[in-house]
């Protein structure tokens, strides 16, 4: 007999694909409905040819489109040592002495370093424990059922191109039936089989579209703003305070820290957002080696007015306030 543990991960897992294998059997049931029901026996058999010849292309076209750091782990010693400490504060004065070296800047609302005791690690600045994915996801947005998997900084971009593609599939699809559709309330189609397909395919594609057209202007919104949903529901924690928009830097630069600079690649399944994990890592290592006195990050970032990146306020806040506020940007 199977351990209770064992059996209740493999109900989580199973149920976890059911809303996967649900949209799967959608998509491939529009597939058959639009292909094989409304081109090959309803349109092409009324001798329409170029109708079904446009909508196989775009179809095909919409089909393929729309398919769904080491540096953070404490060392071996400090691992030992934190978790032989039983006192929350001396457990904080370990991973206070940790995080000096990397650039994070916030922490939890209780004014302490996010470490993840799963994961064992120091978490990055927006990073959260997924407890579906067992793991920590960078930018963490939402886990989605749909697709089994967590929307973050890796896939974000990914993620909102899916949800573009889904929506441009649905409304194609929509239109395509939407003529066929006014026949059948006509009495004008005379194969039953049509009628049931063209009637469910109409209703389907339209009820998606309204829900994913609502989901993607949200997140549009989003990016706009910088922020995530969990953002929404708890607010980063700096040094001053909570602050929704602490990570803003504009609505154009938003946008491009999504998708990149080039605007080539935008609408391409493919990874162009700025920034990724070992590039900070690298810049923070050189920036180490140079000497410097001014606070990490100090390039990029900077160009945001945000008060986290203020140099006279970095200054200030590791003269007076970086013991009660605990989390120290790496110098």
């Amino acid at each position: 007999m199977a351990h209770p543990w064992t059996l209740s991960g493999c109900c989580q897992c199973v149920m976890g694909r059911v809303p996967v294998l649900f949209l799967t059997f959608t998509v491939i049931w529009s597939h058959y409905a639009l292909v094989v029901e409304l081109c090959l026996f309803t349109i092409f058999g009324d001798e329409e040819n170029g109708k079904t010849v446009f909508s196989l292309v775009w179809m095909t076209i919409f089909i393929s489109s729309a398919s769904p750091s080491e540096e953070f782990y404490l060392s071996n010693s400090e691992k030992e040592r934190y978790g032989k400490e039983f006192s929350r504060e001396r457990q904080q004065e370990i991973l206070r002495r940790a995080v000096r070296a990397l650039p994070i800047y916030t922490t939890s609302v209780l004014k302490t370093i996010r470490y993840c005791e799963k994961c064992q690690l120091i978490k990055p600045d927006r990073a959260h424990h997924c407890s579906a994915c067992d793991s920590c996801i960078l930018k963490m947005d939402h886990y989605c059922l749909w697709v089994n998997n967590c929307a973050g900084f890796s896939n974000y971009k990914l993620f909102l191109l899916f949800l573009l593609y889904s929506l441009l599939y649905c409304l194609f699809m929509a239109a395509t039936v939407l003529e066929y559709f006014i026949k059948f309330w006509r009495n004008e189609l005379t194969d039953p089989r049509a009628k049931f397909h063209v009637l469910f395919l109409f209703f389907v594609s339209a009820v998606f579209f309204i829900s994913v057209l609502s989901l993607f202007s949200y997140h549009c919104w989003l990016v706009g703003k910088n922020r995530t949903i969990i953002d929404l529901f708890c607010a980063p924690t700096f040094s001053y305070g909570p602050n929704g928009n602490g990570f803003s830097l504009g609505y154009n630069k938003n946008w491009r820290q999504v998708f990149g600079d080039g605007k080539k690649y935008w609408l391409l399944l493919i990874f162009s957002r700025l920034g990724d994990e070992q590039a900070s890592v690298t810049n923070r290592k050189e920036y180490a080696r140079s000497g410097s006195n001014q606070p990490f990050p100090f390039k990029q970032l900077s160009e945001s007015k945000n008060l986290l990146l203020d140099n006279e306020f970095f200054t200030q806040w590791l003269e007076n306030g970086a013991e009660e506020c605990i989390v120290i940007p790496g110098v």
